[in-house]
């Protein structure tokens, strides 16, 4: 099986249903990421060393699609974006 996020497809989806996390990665086997964001939703995306996303993974995958219907990878709210604007 494979999902597809964005412009992203990840090969290998794994989801563990007693910690309730989704681990999403390109490729079909893990690869050592360069660097870890973490997002303000508490998930984490990972990247290779040229910058690409490589995998992704949700916190409370199905609990949040229950109650919102969607998992947000990351919001920009009205405060942080203010100065730009």
């Amino acid at each position: 099986m494979s999902v597809q996020v964005g412009n992203t497809v990840f090969e290998r989806v794994v989801y563990d249903d007693v910690a309730d996390v989704l681990y999403l990665t390109v490729g079909t086997d893990p690869v050592e990421a360069e660097s870890t964001v973490a997002t303000p939703e508490g998930h984490a995306i990972r990247y290779d060393a040229a910058g690409a996303v490589i995998g992704i993974t949700f916190v409370n995958a199905k609990w949040l699609l229950d109650r919102d219907g969607e998992l947000a990878l990351y919001r920009v709210d009205r405060d942080e974006l203010a100065p730009a604007l």
